[in-house]
């Protein structure tokens, strides 16, 4: 049984990993998530590898980053109206053993698309230093792996069409600037729409 906890310090343990927590003591267990995720594995897959372009990939996600979008969702601070109704009757214990389970879940690999692979690259990984567009390596890592620590969510493997549409409510202002969406939306704002199609495509086949 894999049990993780809403953290900023990793401690391994033999072949289990547990994260100390800072703010509370809540502990996410993966098979209470599993006996959780029914309504979740409708849209997002029963393994958290979701069939629907549209509908985000949970499956190897850090729980950290499940945990903070749920408590978004729940308080509208981030508002999806296909997710606020699903997190309202969510305990916080219900979170943190959903993100477990997801967490704990192989992702499948993605592809990208050959075209405007270069530039989705150079974005990735330069940014675009005449518009001042940082690069998201800087966040995300070489891999797209994240920063459970930092609540920087895993984007490789993440579908192109989802990851677009959020770049694009970063930029519009319907994601509001909670967590780190102030961040991301003063990166955004300078993008043109052929550069974030080009990120996202890359993103969706970066391992």
């Amino acid at each position: 049984m894999k049990k993780l906890t809403l953290a900023f310090c990793v401690l391994t343990l033999g072949s289990s990993t547990v994260y100390a927590a800072t703010s509370t003591h809540l502990t996410g267990d993966a098979m209470a998530g599993k006996a959780k995720s029914g309504l979740c594995g409708t849209c997002h897959g029963a393994d958290g590898n979701s069939a629907n372009s549209l509908w985000p990939h949970l499956a190897g996600q850090h729980a950290s980053y499940i945990v903070q979008q749920l408590k978004g969702f729940q308080s509208e601070a981030r508002t999806e109206p296909s997710m606020s109704p699903m997190a309202a009757p969510l305990t916080e214990q219900d979170m943190f053993d959903l993100a477990a389970y997801f967490e704990s879940q192989a992702p499948k690999i993605g592809t990208a698309s050959q075209e405007s692979l270069e530039l989705g690259e150079n974005i990735y990984r330069g940014g675009n230093q005449e518009t001042r567009v940082s690069a998201c390596i800087s966040c995300h890592g070489p891999k797209g792996k994240g920063n459970p620590a930092a609540k920087y969510p895993k984007i490789s493997g993440q579908h192109a069409d989802y990851a677009l549409k959020q770049l694009q409510d970063y930029k519009s202002g319907v994601r509001k600037p909670e967590d780190n969406a102030a961040m991301m939306r003063d990166i955004v704002v300078k993008m043109s729409d052929d550069e974030m199609k080009a990120v996202t495509n890359y993103m969706q086949g970066l391992y």
